[in-house]
């Protein structure tokens, strides 16, 4: 059982070192990989360095690592970005706790199944679930995406966007809506996809985040386009039960992507995982339409 007893991470309001420049940009998995190569570094309260870590002091590095520069304490970490709900979370994010009862005092970055890398008193930088019924999983208290870390490393020519995906389960479901509402801050009705988008948002395939935006020009991870596929083609469980190296049964999208397999919509990868966390391609959307005719 993980100790519960947890020091508070964050350094005294008082030296709060307020920088939101984000200098460079790095992929998720840059950002993970980064992260692994600080396993085992000891937990040092108000430690920035790889003698020694605390929370807030861990997360800084590893950004800095990589050319990215955001603020140094927890509670200033815990404004960047946008808010990101626990079952949207995507590598790279940052996912903090309340261990104190005081609000926002510790963080750490997650890396996807559920799992999330920090400097905790107990261990040091190590590897843990969001969800662990003995400490963290009641103390989670929220997320905050870097947007400028992930929309400049991206190759959307490769990727679908969500605009996208939403004008492709349009077209295949033949969904139409030709209302001039706006639903998203930042989906015009000039745009291209706002009919489309109105219409998977009419058919409840598709909602916005808390912030009421849409994200259209953002990726989709694997994981989040099983769900929508489930739900807008009303996919049922059918037989057999398929095993996914990254698919835990614990996982919010495990239902959904075991849907998928029953369904003859996916067999994976190569390498025996499904590829929760990786963004869909736009080669790999179309075959994925394609199987569910």
């Amino acid at each position: 059982m993980f100790k519960k007893i947890l020091k508070v991470c964050l350094l005294s309001s008082s030296i709060l070192l307020i920088n939101t420049t984000v200098a460079g940009a790095a992929s998720p998995n840059e950002i993970k990989t980064q992260a692994h190569t600080y396993i085992g570094v000891p937990y040092l309260y108000g430690g920035t360095t790889s003698q020694g870590f605390d929370c807030s002091g861990f997360v800084q590095q590893v950004f800095q690592d990589l050319q990215i520069d955001i603020p140094r304490d927890t509670k200033s970490q815990y404004q960047l970005g946008t808010s990101v709900s626990k079952s949207d979370l995507e590598v790279g994010d940052l996912v903090f706790f309340n261990t104190t009862g005081k609000g926002v005092s510790h963080v750490g970055i997650y890396i996807g199944a559920n799992q999330f890398i920090s400097s905790a008193t107990s261990k040091g930088v190590s590897v843990a679930s969001i969800n662990d019924p003995y400490y963290w999983g009641d103390k989670y208290i929220g997320a905050k995406r870097v947007e400028e870390v992930k929309s400049a490393s991206i190759d959307m020519s490769i990727y679908a966007s969500r605009a996208e995906v939403a004008q492709k389960l349009a077209d295949t479901l033949k969904l139409s809506s030709t209302d001039s509402i706006i639903r998203y801050k930042d989906v015009k009705a000039t745009s291209d996809y706002f009919h489309a988008i109105n219409a998977v948002t009419e058919a409840k395939i598709f909602s916005g985040n808390e912030d009421g935006k849409f994200n259209p020009s953002k990726p989709m991870t694997r994981a989040h386009v099983a769900k929508v596929l489930v739900e807008a083609f009303d996919l049922k469980p059918g037989k057999g039960t398929f095993a996914f190296t990254d698919v835990e049964s614990t996982h919010w999208a495990s239902e959904y992507v075991q849907i998928l397999a029953q369904n003859g919509i996916t067999i994976g990868k190569p390498d025996g995982s499904y590829g929760l966390n990786d963004y869909v391609t736009h080669k790999q959307m179309k075959t994925f339409l394609e199987r569910t005719k």
